[in-house]
Order: structure tokens, then C-alpha cells, then sequence
């Protein structure tokens, strides 16, 4: 399938998502990856988990007019070694997706949901983020899974280790849409706190949640 969606935000952040139906090899093919990072890739025993990255080399060729070397910082946030653009990246087995900025701090964050949230209830929704959720077994679920994406963003873009998910990031009521803004409010440990506006859509049985301010 290769590009799925392209998107550019008011403030010029842009979205790209690539879904993946290639095989190993044409990927390989489309990724242009650098030999040292082939070789990290390769060594990753799940199949599925070396197609999402190289997909995410074949989405950085489609996005980027020059051939992109991607790296990590020591705590995991990704970069672009030949570019001042920033970049936040996520992946599913069906898909990946990245956002980029030349200045914005990022965070994206995809889930397939297929997947169980049960569990992001207990250990990463407050009290009042709890009451909030429906009845409802499925709109629940897609809360949830808007919930957990919506954090996970969050966490990416403030770049800090060790966050209490249920006590530091705390996303208001929303209602549940194909496409929505969502208010949240990171609070630091030493009790400063920031707000911020994120955005969201489903589709293909997907959420992705993404923040760039």
C-alpha cells in the first residue's frame, strides 16, 4: 500500500502514515536503510517488528526529498542525523506513522483496537478520568484506547523518564469522534504544570493521537 494519509496540521506539523501490506523484501527495497542500521534490524527475531522498521525508512524516503539517517537519543527519542527537523515516530503491525516539525516539539502515538486496554485503566487513568468513561464496552474501549495514545504522546514529547501516567497526565472529557482535539495537562514533580491541545482520529480500526507545540 506504502503512503496511506498525509497531513498538515495550522501550526505545519505533518502527519504521514504508511500502511503496511509490503513483504520483508520489498521493503527492504523501498528503505534505502544504511548498512549499519540493516544490520541492527535484522537482528530483531520477530518478522513483524523488523517490517515496522523498515517501513518507517521507507516513509522517511517518501516524506523527505533527501535520503534521512535516523537515530535515537540514549532515552529513546528518535532523530534525524542529516536534518534539523524534528521527528516523533510510532508503529503497529498494520502501520506506521511519524510527525514532523522544523521547530515544534513531537509526539505521536498509534494503537490497533484489536488490542485489549483493560489494563490502561488501572495503571494510567486518574480517578476523574475514570469516571468519565461510558458504559459502553466498546465506546470504553475506544476511550481507552484514546486515553493510553493521548499519554503516550504526551510522554514523548516532554522527553522525561519516569512519568506517573495516572498522577502527571491527566486528559479531559472528551466526546468520541472520528476525528477530535483533546485537552490535556502534563504536571511536573515538582507541581509546575502545562497544558496542551492534541489531536485525534480513528480509522481502519485505528487511533492515532498526536501532539506538536
Amino acid at each position: 500500500m506504502g503512503l496511506y494519509l498525509r497531513k498538515q496540521l495550522e501550526n505545519k506539523a505533518e502527519i504521514s502514515v504508511w500502511q503496511i501490506t509490503e513483504t520483508e523484501e520489498e521493503l527492504i527495497a523501498l528503505s534505502s536503510v544504511p548498512t549499519d542500521e540493516m544490520e541492527e534490524i535484522m537482528l530483531i527475531r520477530s518478522e513483524s517488528l523488523r517490517k515496522q522498521k523498515l517501513a518507517v525508512r521507507a516513509l522517511l524516503n517518501e516524506v523527505f526529498e533527501e535520503k534521512m539517517y535516523l537515530s535515537h537519543h540514549d532515552n529513546g527519542q528518535p532523530y534525524l542525523e542529516n536534518c534539523v527537523t524534528n521527528i516523533s515516530i510510532t508503529h503497529t503491525e498494520k502501520y506506521v506513522a511519524i510527525i514532523t516539525h522544523d521547530e515544534d516539539e513531537l509526539g505521536i502515538d498509534i494503537e490497533s483496537l484489536d488490542r485489549d486496554f483493560s489494563a490502561v485503566e488501572k495503571k494510567a487513568l486518574s480517578e476523574d478520568e475514570i469516571d468519565d468513561l461510558e458504559d459502553d464496552k466498546e465506546e470504553r474501549s475506544e476511550q481507552l484506547a484514546i486515553y493510553w495514545c493521548a499519554k503516550e504522546a504526551i510522554y514523548k514529547r516532554m522527553s522525561i523518564n519516569h512519568v506517573d501516567y495516572a498522577e502527571q497526565i491527566e486528559v479531559e472529557d472528551f466526546n468520541l469522534k472520528d476525528e477530535g482535539e483533546l485537552e490535556a495537562t502534563f504536571t511536573h514533580k515538582d507541581g509546575h504544570e502545562e497544558e496542551f491541545e492534541l489531536g485525534y482520529m480513528t480509522f481502519d480500526n485505528h487511533v492515532l493521537v498526536w501532539i506538536a507545540e
